[in-house]
């Protein structure tokens, strides 16, 4: 057989290659097809998103992939700080809950061993109150008494004489109103007219403090002295009601709760 003819090939081989040929054919057609389905179907998604609705897709994607690993760390602090708060809120309903348990047994409970009393407030004395009358002089004693004879008096003994030290003070024995004068059986008098209009004479007086206008009870209104018909140093005190003459003075101090004697 010649060369030439042992290259050509047959006609089964022929049909093979061509049956082979029409079926890489026919994959690569429907190959190509798929492709173009998938052209035509992406192409108008990304037409109706937009190029950056597509972006953001992309990027949400990205970022929901991240999101888990990166929250839970960053999302911890505030988680914690919730819980640190809620549990201190916790604490001081406890505290403000005990604190007001602890206030309530002390409304209905009896002072204890352990409680302070109260102590009561003392009360403020009165102070007593000032007598109507009082002494003519500090010191008590009586010489001659109402109504005594003497060669002294044309009658009889007009009022009582306390027998104290000539300077003593003469004090007036109510509020009133004081007059002065001289008499020369009296000596220096001072006269003490009331608001009943009963008059305190207070005779053989050494000075005045007040000569006239009100007086306190209690006033300084004289010293005591030995002027006038006088046989030495003494307070002759007479008492005098309204459009009356000389009472004796002895039941008038007693009635006003003093005794001279």
């Amino acid at each position: 057989m010649a060369p030439e003819a042992a290259a050509r090939p047959t006609r089964a081989e022929l049909r093979l290659a061509a049956r082979e040929q029409s079926r890489a054919q026919r994959r690569g057609a429907a190959k190509a097809a798929t492709r173009a389905a998938l052209f035509r179907v992406a192409l108008p998604s990304v037409a109706a998103l937009g190029v950056a609705g597509a972006a953001g897709v992309t990027v949400v994607q990205e970022q929901a992939d991240r999101v888990p690993s990166q929250a839970s760390a960053a999302d911890a602090p505030d988680r914690t700080a919730a819980q640190q708060a809620a549990r201190q809120a916790d604490a001081d309903q406890a505290a403000q809950a005990s604190r007001g348990d602890a206030r309530q047994p002390l409304s209905g409970a009896q002072p204890g061993a352990g409680q302070a009393t109260a102590t009561p407030t003392a009360q403020p004395t009165a102070e007593p109150a000032k007598p109507k009358v009082v002494m003519p002089v500090a010191e008590h004693g009586l010489g001659e008494l109402f109504g005594a004879a003497g060669t002294h008096w044309m009658n009889r003994h007009t009022g009582i004489d306390f027998p104290v030290d000539g300077g003593s003070e003469v004090y007036a024995v109510t509020d009133g109103t004081i007059r002065t004068q001289w008499n020369p059986f009296y000596g220096y008098m001072s006269i003490l007219k009331m608001p009943d209009g009963t008059e305190a004479w207070m005779c053989h007086l050494r000075a005045y403090k007040v000569r006239k206008g009100p007086v306190k009870q209690g006033d300084v209104i004289a010293y005591v002295g030995s002027s006038g018909n006088s046989t030495g140093p003494h307070l002759h005190f007479e008492i005098r009601p309204p459009g009356s003459g000389p009472v004796d003075p002895l039941p008038w101090f007693l009635s006003n709760g003093l005794d001279p004697r």
